[in-house]
């Protein structure tokens, strides 16, 4: 399945509605660190492993999709 993500950097959350997924994380988007924490905060809210989501686009934007394996 695939998700629109949008992303903050000034607090640490997840929200789900429909396809959309908003992300608000503390690190800084250095060297991929952001990335790194995305996967990890979507995985946990959704239950499954990081290497079950990946970042189709946007890997270098504050607007991303994911795909989530089942």
């Amino acid at each position: 399945m695939f998700y629109k993500v949008s992303v903050t950097f000034h607090r640490d959350y997840v929200k789900i509605k429909g396809d959309v997924i908003e992300v608000g994380i503390m690190v800084k988007p250095v060297q991929g660190k952001a990335n790194i924490e995305i996967i990890k905060q979507i995985a946990k809210h959704l239950g499954v492993p990081k290497s079950k989501i990946r970042i189709v686009a946007g890997e270098k934007s504050q607007d991303k999709v994911i795909e989530v394996i089942q």
